[in-house]
C-alpha cells in the first residue's frame, strides 16, 4: 500500500532546495482516543580522551586536568587503553576518529570561535537542538559487561567515579573517538547524503547544543564541521564536554554509559531564537529531557519554530528516558511535535502499551496525534504512519557489525526525503532503510563519505523511476 501526504490540503513550506513543498500538517487528536497520562503510570527504575595512535596516560583527575596536554599531547583519563585514530582512509571518509591535527588546530583557535562572525547562510534545510557528546567507542564480551554489573543494550548516565570504573576495566582495549551523540550521527548523515562534488553540499545543516571551553569541545565543532555541519553554539567558559562510552558486544548489540558534563546545560537564549526563525526543520534530541530544566528550553523553541513555520521533530531517544520523562514527552511531542522519530520499544512507551504490542499498533496509535510518525523494528523492518494508516517499510538486506547509530540513520533518511520533496512514504520508508543498512553493516555510526554519494546517485534515479510510474 502507498499513501501519499495530501499536500493540496495542508499548510506548506517552501524549502530552498525541494521539488515539491514540504506539508507541515496540522492535525487535531481525535477526542475518543485515549490520551496517554501519567496518572497510572509507574517508571520503572531502572573517558577519557585521547592521543592519535597512542596510549591513555593513568591520572585521577580525569578529563579536569588538561595541563599536560600541551607538553605531551595526551588527554587525560583513566586506564591505559590504546585509542585507535584510524587509517588514512578513515580519515578521509571521517567516521569520527580524531587525529592531533585536528585537536591541536582546534584548541589554538579555542577563544577565537565566533559563530556570528562565520559566513553562514540566510537560511537552515535542519537545525538539530540536542547534546553534544564525544563518544569513545570499544569491543567487548558478555563477561566484561557482567563484570562491571552493566546491562547489555541500556543507556545509563554515569557520574565521574563511574566513568572511570568503566574506563580503568578497558585497560589494553582499542578505544574509537568521535564527535557523537545520537542527534549529530542524524545531521551528519544528512549532509553527507547532499553532498554534490564539484557543486557543494545541497542541505544547510547546523547544530545547537552545550560544549565546553575544552579541548574535547573544540574536537566536537571541528569534526562536524569537516562533515558539513555547523555547530552554532559558542563553548561554555571553564565548562567539560559531554562524553559516552559505547560498549558493542559480538551480537551487535550497544551498552552506553553518558558523562553529561557541560551538556547537561542547554539554555534558550535570543541567539537561538534568531537561529530557529531561520530554519526548515527543528530537530529536538529526545535525550534532553533527562536534563533538569531543559523542557523549558525545548519548548520556547518549539514555539518559536512554529511561530516561524518550521516543522518540529523530536526523537523519542531512549525508553527509560522516556519513562523517566513520560508527561514532560507528551508536553512537547502532543503540542508540537510534526513528527516523531522512535523505535519499536520507545514507541510502546510513549503510548503507554505493553513492549510486547506490535509496532503496528503503536504507530497507528501515535499518528493520531502526531502528523508523521516513523518507527523501526530491527531486522523486522519499519513503519512510517499518518492519521491513523501505518505503511510497512520491508528491511533491506545487510550482514549486521554494528546495530549503534541504525536509528540514526534511518532518522536522516525521513529528513531527506521530506527535503526532497518525496511524497509517497513507502518511498521515503525504502530510502530511510537503505541508509539504514548501510550503517549496520559496518563498525561505527556515521554514514561514511562513500555511501551517501552512492546512496544519494542511487535515490536520484529511484525517485525518477517512482515518479515516472505514477505520471
Amino acid at each position: 500500500m502507498s499513501l501519499y501526504f495530501p499536500i493540496s490540503s495542508l499548510p506548506q513550506i517552501q524549502l530552498p532546495f525541494s521539488s515539491l513543498p514540504l506539508p507541515s500538517p496540522n492535525f487535531t487528536p481525535i477526542p475518543s482516543l485515549p490520551f496517554p497520562s501519567s496518572s497510572s503510570y509507574s517508571p520503572s527504575s531502572s573517558s577519557s580522551t585521547f592521543i592519535h595512535r597512542c596510549r591513555f596516560s593513568s591520572m585521577a583527575g580525569g578529563f579536569d586536568s588538561f595541563n599536560a596536554f600541551f607538553s605531551c599531547r595526551v588527554f587525560s583519563g583513566y586506564g591505559t587503553g590504546e585509542f585507535s585514530s584510524g587509517s588514512e582512509e578513515e580519515e578521509e571518509d571521517d567516521e569520527g576518529n580524531g587525529s592531533d591535527e585536528d585537536l591541536l588546530v582546534g584548541i589554538e583557535h579555542l577563544h577565537d570561535i565566533n559563530p556570528s562572525s562565520s559566513c553562514l547562510p540566510d537560511r537552515w534545510d535542519v537545525l538539530g537542538l540536542g547534546q553534544a557528546m564525544v563518544d569513545f567507542s570499544g569491543m567487548v564480551d558478555d563477561e566484561f559487561l557482567k563484570k562491571l554489573g552493566l546491562e547489555k543494550g541500556t543507556r545509563k548516565v554515569v557520574n565521574h567515579e563511574e566513568r572511570g570504573r568503566v574506563l580503568r576495566a578497558m585497560d589494553g582495549r582499542s578505544y574509537k573517538a568521535a564527535a557523537g551523540g545520537s542527534l549529530s550521527n542524524s545531521l551528519v548523515a544528512l549532509a553527507r547524503l547532499g553532498i554534490r562534488p564539484m557543486k557543494g553540499p545541497t542541505f544547510n545543516v547546523a547544530m545547537t547544543g552545550s560544549i565546553g571551553s575544552d579541548p574535547l569541545g573544540s574536537f566536537y565543532r571541528s569534526k562536524l564541521r569537516r562533515a558539513n555541519v555547523h555547530f552554532l553554539s559558542p563553548p561554555v567558559k571553564d565548562g567539560t564536554t559531554g562524553t559516552v562510552i559505547v560498549l558493542t558486544t559480538p551480537d551487535a548489540q550497544r551498552t552506553m554509559l553518558a558523562y553529561q558534563g557541560t551538556s547537561s546545560t542547554v539554555n534558550y537564549s535570543p541567539a537561538l531564537a534568531s537561529v530557529i526563525s531561520k530554519t526548515n526543520v527543528l530537530v529536538v534530541e529526545g535525550y534532553l529531557f533527562e536534563l533538569p530544566d531543559t523542557i523549558k528550553t525545548i519548548q520556547k523553541a518549539c514555539e518559536e519554530a512554529h511561530r516561524s513555520g518550521a516543522l518540529v521533530a523530536v526523537t523519542a531517544s531512549d525508553v527509560s528516558c522516556i519513562e523517566r520523562h513520560f508527561d514532560d514527552f507528551w508536553e512537547i511531542v502532543g503540542n508540537f511535535a510534526d513528527i516523531v522519530f522512535a523505535n519499536h520499544e520507545e514507541a510502546a512507551a510513549l503510548c503507554h502499551f505493553d513492549s510486547k504490542e506490535s509496532s503496528i499498533s503503536a504507530v497507528r496509535y501515535l499518528s493520531h496525534f502526531v502528523p508523521l510518525v516513523s518507527v523501526t523494528d530491527g531486522h523486522r523492518g519499519s513503519y512510517i504512519g499518518v492519521k491513523g494508516e501505518a505503511v510497512y517499510i520491508p528491511p533491506c538486506p545487510c550482514v549486521p557489525l554494528d546495530t549503534c547509530g541504525a536509528g540514526d540513520a534511518y532518522a536522516s533518511g525521513i529528513l531527506y526525503g521530506i527535503l526532497q520533496g518525496v511524497s509517497d512514504l513507502k518511498e521515503m520508508g525504502t530510502i530511510a532503510a537503505k541508509i539504514a543498512a548501510r550503517v549496520v553493516g559496518q563498525q561505527g555510526t556515521r554514514l561514511r563519505v562513500q555511501d551517501a554519494m552512492e546512496l544519494a546517485d542511487a535515490f536520484s534515479s529511484f525517485q525518477s523511476d517512482i515518479g515516472s510510474s505514477h505520471v
